[in-house]
């Protein structure tokens, strides 16, 4: 299984992708609120395997 968590702000968004074992896969990176920096996301995450059944997403928000 592969995790992706994701910290939600305003402005930009702290991520970080392990896979069950707890080895790290991407190091924490940002990414920001545009279509360019999730399609920077969405290619890390999909660089983590070929069935995309076995990703996991996790998104956590602080309120602003």
């Amino acid at each position: 299984m592969i995790f992706a968590g994701i910290y939600a702000t305003k402005y930009k968004n702290d991520c970080l992708i392990m896979n069950s074992d707890g080895e790290v896969l991407f190091n924490a990176f940002t990414i920001f609120n545009n279509k360019e920096s999730f399609d920077e996301l969405y290619q890390k995450i999909k660089s983590c395997s070929t069935d995309l059944s076995k990703i996991k997403v996790g998104l956590e928000t602080i309120g602003y």
